[in-house]
């Protein structure tokens, strides 16, 4: 027996291959397909099926395509209604893969359809769950965002998760091994553990849903206290989960086609794409086309993409590091967005050797900062998120968290000077490319974010 989780940091997200006598299952696939179909071709194997936890809204998976691939069906639970040919699984069907069995356990709450499958030996002993945004570890999966297709509020959608929880989960035994759809990070869940696999026994004494002594109304009010919106682009994934989506080669073809500065700048005006630069933020700071907007690559970069752009018919051209244009339509891609038209070829330099017009943004030194701050009442803007603005900020700042920035816009001064930060760096140049894609030019940028203005000795309250 092989069980494999294949965890994407970007996307805080798990998926799985299992393997036995030469046959395999995949748990939630990413987009690009190849690596699992690589992996069973040089173990030998075949992947015999794919199994869907639910129709996910915070990525788009790969099933269709991975079962074009290989001919594998694709798995759901019970009343899932997919819009392409599937195996619409009864609750404890049984599914033979080598030595192992997998059973079908239908868990509705976080959606209606959400399933965990039950992994057993050999011997018939209960091995794993993968749990999918069922079961996190410390946590659950938010039962908010299926209302709609439900017909349900967010309170009986977690009432069914209470029962889902309690009637299939938990009563296994301690050394099940939980294997979960995300990790800390993602916006499935509210509080998840930085970890990615656990026992169900640790869970039960560290995850607060799994309280023996919880009663349906405490665990209803406790899931659903404190939930943000979700990102705007989870009903297009969630779409294109249901509905069906172009194969990757294709979107990797026409998103990676290299355009020289003067063919970049007719097709984004033709277009109205969005300019997208994923360079490290300071390469950004120094340089940058006007208008264009900064999500840098080694950041949280695709859940950015999805809070900021939204929406994944977006037309996009992109500036990328050298060398990383196909990663960086990959990445688009298990978002969502499968329209980017093309890269600049030889990156922002290109752009500037022609002579034509570029962007810096202003930054300033903690220090720098300090001084201004003790000579002058200067507005100050911190874009993190909620909680840690909470735990300490600057005197007097106020919290524009990012993800909401703009339903912020009306409030930065129009004439005098202000200042934005965010924790490190990377979200505030985010901060500053929307700004200034929208006018607003009239700021600076603290460098080094709120770690490094603490130091500086700006008062702190919290």
């Amino acid at each position: 027996m092989k069980v494999e989780q294949i965890y994407t940091g970007c996307l805080a997200q798990g998926a799985y291959y299992i393997e036995s006598k030469g046959e395999v299952a995949i748990i939630d696939p990413l987009r690009e397909v190849h690596p699992y179909i690589e992996k069973a071709e040089k173990n030998g194997a075949r992947i015999k099926y794919i199994f869907e936890t639910h129709f996910h809204a915070d990525f788009v998976s790969g099933h269709l395509t991975l079962s074009r691939e290989t001919g594998a069906p694709i798995v759901y639970g019970p009343t899932a209604k997919p819009e392409f040919d599937a195996v619409v699984a009864r609750d404890q069907q049984e599914f033979s893969l080598g030595e192992l069995t997998i059973v079908v356990l239908h868990t509705p709450g976080h959606t209606m359809e959400s399933t965990t499958y039950l992994l057993r030996d050999k011997e018939g002993k209960d091995y794993a769950i993968f749990s999918g945004d069922t079961l996190f570890l410390g946590d659950v999966g938010r039962p908010d965002l299926a209302q709609k297709a439900a017909h349900m509020t967010q309170e009986e959608l977690a009432g069914l998760l209470y029962d889902s929880l309690r009637q299939k989960i938990m009563p296994l035994h301690d050394e099940v091994i939980v294997y979960p759809g995300h990790g800390a990070g993602s916006a499935c869940g509210k509080n998840m553990m930085k970890e990615t696999v656990d026992t169900l026994g640790h869970q039960r004494k560290v995850n607060y849903a799994l309280r023996e002594d919880m009663t349906r109304e405490e665990f209803i009010r406790e899931v659903t206290d404190g939930l943000l919106p979700p990102p705007q682009y989870f009903p297009d994934n969630v779409r294109m989960n249901k509905e069906g989506y172009a194969h990757i080669d294709e979107v990797l073809k026409r998103g990676a086609s290299p355009l020289n500065p003067a063919d970049f700048e007719a097709m984004a005006n033709e277009t109205g794409a969005v300019v997208l630069d994923v360079r490290h933020q300071s390469e950004f700071e120094k340089g940058h086309i006007p208008r264009s907007v900064f999500i840098g690559i080694d950041g949280g970069f695709a859940p950015w993409v999805g809070a900021l752009i939204m929406d994944t018919r977006q037309p996009i051209l992109l500036v990328t590091p050298r060398g990383r244009e196909e990663e960086t339509v990959t990445r688009l891609s298990r978002v969502g967005f499968d329209h980017t038209l093309g890269f600049l070829e030889g990156g922002f330099e290109a752009w500037k050797n022609e002579g034509r017009p570029y962007d810096t943004v202003t930054s300033v030194s903690p220090e720098t900062f300090k001084d201004i701050r003790e000579k002058e009442n200067v507005e100050v803007f911190d874009v993190r998120k909620e909680t840690e603005f909470e735990a300490g900020h600057i005197a007097k700042a106020h919290l524009t968290p990012l993800d909401y920035i703009n339903d912020y816009l009306s409030e930065f001064p129009e004439g005098e000077r202000f200042y934005i930060h965010c924790a490190g760096g990377y979200r505030s140049m985010i901060a500053a490319s929307i700004l200034k894609s929208r006018g607003i030019h009239n700021f600076a940028d603290v460098s080094g974010g709120f770690g490094a203005i603490k130091e500086s000795g700006v008062e702190i309250v919290s």
